[in-house]
């Protein structure tokens, strides 16, 4: 059974100070929200119904794809609730629900940009046995265990806020819940709480980014080798949209994190901005970055609207 103290409500907040201007914020929040669902649900149908895509490579996009749905629709609710209906109130239960799937699908995020360097590193340097090395099977074991990375890692401190009181006041500083929004209004000891958050960002995103780094070092390696220069700018390009979801993902990530160390004294605005960059950016860039560097895909949708044009 969950303690007394699970009957608790949070307040979430929008923008303080601009509360009348809720409805017009709301419009450019709306605006994202729906391009992030359409881009990535189109990716979605679109790996899953051309046969051409049927490749690890959209495998490990379509992980990407969906994490970014989930990521969007977890968050942005609430955010909307608050900004449309002034809905502010959050019960425990769904507050901590919530603050468990952003942080999970953000660690997932990290992991499935980490097999996609993986995927992009066997297929230059191992370009003929690439489907051997990459199989279906082994696709979906990545995938397997970077779900149960980023999902299992998470449930510790999550599972202590449920019993952890709160005494001091009950508002939140963002429209959704964070660990660490939460913990600042516990009357406990959230030494683990603190501590181990620190340890498994190191763990996660550092690691993650660090060996993605690595593996792009080899992968510039093994193209250099490559005689034709035409096939050494073939194999790059290959490359050139994970690169850009890489940086998207982990420069709004430093961007958040260098705010909340160091920026005492920027505006709360500036805090606030910064969270949903990190949380809608990547979503809604995504999907763009793929349809515009990736011929496949183009070709793809352009399949998917002729179809639907011609069954018309």
């Amino acid at each position: 059974m969950w303690p007394t103290n699970n009957s608790t409500c949070f307040l979430l907040t929008g923008f303080p100070g601009l509360e009348t201007y809720h409805h017009w914020i709301s419009m450019p929040f709306f605006f994202v929200y729906i391009s992030v669902l359409l881009g990535n649900t189109t990716l979605l149908f679109l790996i899953k119904e051309d046969h051409s895509l049927h490749e690890p490579m959209y495998y490990f996009l379509a992980m990407l794809a969906a994490t970014d749905l989930g990521l969007t629709l977890t968050t942005m609710p609430t955010v909307l609730a608050v900004l449309w209906l002034d809905h502010r109130e959050i019960g425990n239960g769904a507050c901590f629900s919530q603050a468990y799937f952003i942080h999970s699908l953000s660690f997932v995020e990290s992991g499935v940009l980490l097999a996609m360097a993986y995927d992009r590193f066997v297929a230059i340097s191992n370009p003929l046995r690439y489907t051997s090395i990459l199989t279906y099977t082994r696709v979906m074991k990545i995938g397997l265990g970077v779900l149960l990375r980023g999902f299992v890692s998470v449930t510790p401190p999550i599972m202590l806020l449920y019993f952890f009181p709160y005494c001091h006041s009950h508002v939140l500083s963002h429209a959704f819940c964070l660990h660490q929004d939460v913990i600042k209004l516990a009357c406990a000891d959230i030494t683990f709480n603190r501590l181990y958050p620190i340890v498994l960002v190191v763990l996660i995103f550092v690691m993650d980014s660090l060996i993605i780094l690595i593996s792009y070092v080899l992968i510039l390696k093994s193209v250099l080798n490559i005689a034709s220069r035409e096939e050494r700018a073939k194999a790059l390009n290959t490359c050139v949209s994970h690169i850009c979801c890489v940086l998207v993902f982990y420069v709004t990530v430093i961007g958040l994190s260098l705010i909340h160390r160091f920026g005492n004294h920027i505006p709360h605005i500036v805090h606030l901005i910064m969270s949903y960059v990190y949380f809608l950016f990547p979503p809604l860039m995504n999907p763009i970055i793929y349809s515009v560097k990736t011929k496949q895909i183009q070709n793809g949708i352009l399949r998917l609207f002729t179809i639907h044009r011609i069954g018309a």
